[in-house]
């Protein structure tokens, strides 16, 4: 009898030691449960960097809006996706600062380093040494061939086509002619508009030189694609409307598929020149 009692007061107490362990886990989940929501709270996301300021391009391109010379150069540049600082300089090109850097006064002008003089110009150089810089062979190909015809007719047109366009074309324009023209002397109206009109006629032969020669049944000098060549030479028909020279077919036709092929690169720099012709006309 004595035995059984000692059993049965031992029972309640394995219970009673029971209850406290249960729950002092019951407890610890309890005091676990909010460090794991601590845990899965995210952390607020730190505020953005704020965006790093655009760089400035590393070239200067200084130009004359109203000008087919720099508007070749500022349609290269565009359609060659280059970086330049465009500066229009006009009315500053005899200034103090600018004959520092260009005796010539002559736009376009591109200043970089790397140049030996710090700056070049000249429409043909320029688009040129661009090409050469940056691998541009779809503008100016590295065949000795191929770049040789292109080279020829950039010349061509400088030194043979291009100085009868400003002397047809200047006068009008308001452009001050070279000195030695006509139409810079002292002679009366009737002499420097026979100059002019002499010059006028006389675009007809390097026109068909460019369409027969140079082109020869491609639609561009540079076969397929325009190339610089092709560059300068729109733009300086572009002057031809102002003077409402009857500009042949194929050459109207010429400039509207380099306009389609280049797109706003030709277009946008166009309209400057396009507008002070109409300004021109106007008056």
């Amino acid at each position: 009898m004595a035995a059984k009692a000692k059993t049965t007061t031992k029972k309640p107490a394995a219970k009673a030691k029971a209850a406290p362990k249960a729950a002092s886990k019951a407890a610890a989940k309890a005091s676990a449960r909010p460090a794991k929501a601590a845990k899965a709270a995210k952390p607020a996301k730190a505020a953005k960097k704020p965006a790093k300021a655009a760089k400035k391009p590393s070239m200067t391109l200084s130009v004359l809006k109203p000008s087919v010379n720099n508007l070749a150069v500022r349609i290269f540049m565009r359609a060659a996706r280059l970086a330049a600082e465009e500066k229009d300089v006009y009315g500053s090109t005899r200034s103090a600062d600018f004959l520092k850097v260009n005796p010539a006064h002559l736009t376009p002008m591109v200043e970089e380093k790397g140049l030996p003089k710090g700056v070049l110009w000249e429409s043909c150089a320029i688009m040129s040494y661009l090409s050469n810089k940056h691998g541009l062979e779809k503008f100016y190909p590295k065949k000795p061939a191929k770049r040789a015809m292109i080279d020829s007719a950039m010349f061509y047109l400088i030194g043979t086509m291009y100085p009868l366009l400003a002397r047809a074309t200047y006068g009008r324009l308001g452009f001050g002619l070279y000195p030695g023209e006509v139409g810079s002397t002292d002679l009366g109206d009737d002499h420097k508009s026979s100059a002019q009109k002499a010059a006028q006629d006389a675009l007809a032969e390097p026109l068909e030189v460019f369409r027969t020669f140079y082109m020869d049944g491609q639609p561009f000098i540079g076969g397929k694609n325009p190339s610089i060549a092709d560059i300068r030479l729109a733009a300086s028909l572009e002057f031809l409307d102002v003077i409402d020279y009857a500009t042949p077919k194929w050459a109207k036709d010429y400039m509207a598929a380099m306009e389609k092929k280049l797109g706003k690169a030709y277009s946008e720099p166009a309209a400057d020149v396009r507008g002070y012709i109409q300004y021109v006309k106007s008056k």
